[in-house]
């Protein structure tokens, strides 16, 4: 289908061989055009052949430009067509989860190929098309990130609420044939997909190696706004660790058979099983950071190795507050206290807030709400600065889940919030006050 062009840069190529804005581009050396990315990758080459409407007449352009020189037309957003929306109806999914009166973005489901490529974002498989397939393998999209679930046709087609979802695991072998590198996440269910079901997951998504780069499990996310959802347990102290020994065998039967482990739990089974976390080496690289593999590991490696860098005063004007969820409390008294070690008039006050907005079944720090924090940390303030971690905000950095923003936090708190980004020389710049402005 022709995609519409918004503009033609000046001076451009596509400027130069007549394109204009309001034309409508069919197609680049015969190759449809659909969205951004085949726009781009088609357009790369120096020699190009681009069919176009104007109106209802049909016209040509021939275009001699340099390899990879970009061609000039501008289009309404960089996909060109909308997001791909999920098709599926899965039994754990989040969104599902969210009570009513949010901010209306977070309530669409992507499931987009496109997104994964550039973005690194999971997909189904679901609803991709042959086509789509198809130019996954033609452009090299790779890695591409899989959300597997389960790799037992039926049981994937309950859990996801998808007909198609058992057959659309039939991309995967295509995509190893192909050469594609792949990443695959897990959602664990108690009783559901875990135990031998997630045994058997590992050990067919492992044996495409080496084009499985890695694969991960995370633990279900359950909130208090279920009305209408199925019935699902949370893992507890002991179902956790019955399932991390579980994962962890198979690690290490992965790492003795190809020198690799390729699997590897989140943060969060280690957690919620009250073990302690791995070593740095057991991460081999943090190839699934974005799933909360390793993400505790690294950060305070970050921390521990900046502080030992760190030459500065003795501490004793160091005064912060920091506001954490349920999970990562410990995590930030350690590291709180690991400051202290080397500054012992550092005051560092590691606040636990209890998510109430989703409910206590919700314990990481990136799903609090602005709400929850003043209502917990009014009066308890033991400074003037009190520090959030980024992942608390939106993409754009100024909005929490509740559209509440650090101003009116620290409004409300009697405070100056300071919004502190990822990892662990920039939590400790912030905590000695010398981050950023």
């Amino acid at each position: 289908m022709p995609v519409t062009i918004k503009s033609v840069a000046q001076g451009s190529p596509a400027e130069a061989a007549g394109l204009r804005g309001g034309m409508r581009l069919c197609s680049v050396n015969g190759h449809p055009v659909d969205d951004g990315l085949d726009y781009e990758f088609h357009t790369a080459a120096s020699s190009l052949v681009l069919a176009a409407l104007d109106g209802d007449k049909q016209l040509f352009f021939r275009v001699e430009k340099d390899e990879y020189q970009p061609l000039g037309c501008e289009f309404e957003s960089y996909l060109i067509t909308g997001q791909h929306r999920c098709i599926n109806s899965c039994v754990f999914c989040f969104i599902d989860q969210l009570p009513a009166g949010m901010r209306e973005s977070l309530y669409f489901k992507d499931d987009d190929e496109r997104l994964g490529f550039l973005f690194g974002n999971y997909i189904t498989l679901t609803n991709l098309t042959e086509r789509e397939l198809a130019r996954i393998i033609e452009m090299r999209f790779s890695p591409v990130n899989i959300s597997v679930h389960t790799v037992n046709p039926e049981l994937r087609v309950q859990m996801m609420g998808n007909r198609h979802a058992g057959e659309a695991l039939g991309a995967i072998p295509k995509l190893a044939a192909a050469g594609i590198a792949m990443n695959f996440q897990l959602v664990l269910v108690p009783g559901m997909n875990d135990g031998e079901e997630l045994r058997r997951s590992i050990r067919w998504l492992a044996g495409f190696a080496p084009q499985t780069e890695s694969i991960a499990a995370v633990p279900v996310g359950l909130t208090r706004h279920r009305q209408g959802l199925p019935e699902l347990a949370a893992y507890t102290e002991q179902t956790a660790a019955e399932q991390l020994d579980l994962m962890l065998a198979e690690g290490e039967r992965l790492l003795k058979e190809t020198g690799s482990r390729v699997f590897y739990p989140s943060d969060e089974f280690y957690l919620l099983a009250k073990r302690p976390l791995p070593d740095e080496d057991f991460y081999e690289g943090y190839p699934q950071l974005e799933n909360g593999v390793g993400l505790w590991r690294l950060l305070r490696e970050e921390f521990a190795a900046a502080l030992e860098e760190y030459e500065g005063e003795d501490g004793s004007d160091i005064a912060v507050d920091i506001a954490t969820g349920v999970l990562a409390a410990p995590l930030l008294e350690e590291l709180a206290g690991l400051l202290a070690e080397k500054f012992p008039g550092a005051r560092v006050t590691v606040h636990t807030v209890e998510n109430r907005f989703f409910g206590p079944g919700v314990t990481v720090a990136g799903l609090l709400t602005g709400g929850d924090i003043m209502e917990q940390l009014a009066g308890k303030l033991q400074s003037g600065r009190l520090l959030l971690v980024a992942d608390m905000l939106r993409a754009e950095g100024d909005r929490l889940l509740d559209d509440t923003t650090p101003a009116e936090i620290g409004g409300a708190l009697g405070a100056e919030v300071e919004v502190v980004p990822r990892g662990g020389e920039a939590l400790l710049a912030a905590l000695l006050g010398e981050g950023e402005d």
